[in-house]
């Protein structure tokens, strides 16, 4: 996965120098050819999609990435202002409800209280 981003970083750098001004670089990861920020979903999901496919590997969508890096941050202790900021959210309760997901270990305690509860009946 190092990889491939230092790739895609080094694309990106061949694609902005020959952008030249042009090149719009609002700082997102996931851009076109002239620096705009992807806003479709399915336009990045279609071809890597057919990549995946060839290669026997399951569909990954963008969503389930995003929720991924996000929840890895969150876990290790990046800030809630910082994560919304990377998201591109103005609201860090939007980013906590939608991309931070739970950790199975966080979820232990309530497994834990809930068999304590249904074990009683």
């Amino acid at each position: 996965m190092r990889e491939a981003l230092k790739t895609f970083r080094a694309t990106q750098a061949v694609e902005r120098s020959a952008a030249g001004e042009g090149y719009e670089g609002g700082g997102y990861d996931l851009v076109d050819e002239p620096g705009c920020a992807r806003r479709t979903v399915g336009s990045f999901e279609r071809g890597p999609a057919k990549q995946w496919r060839a290669n026997g590997l399951r569909r990954v969508r963008l969503y389930d990435a995003r929720a991924s890096c996000l929840t890895y941050f969150a876990d290790n202790g990046v800030p809630d202002h910082l994560l919304a900021g990377r998201a591109g959210h103005t609201n860090v309760k939007t980013t906590k409800k939608w991309y931070v997901k739970p950790d199975v270990a966080d979820l232990l305690p309530a497994a834990e209280a809930w068999g304590g509860l249904a074990g009683g009946v």
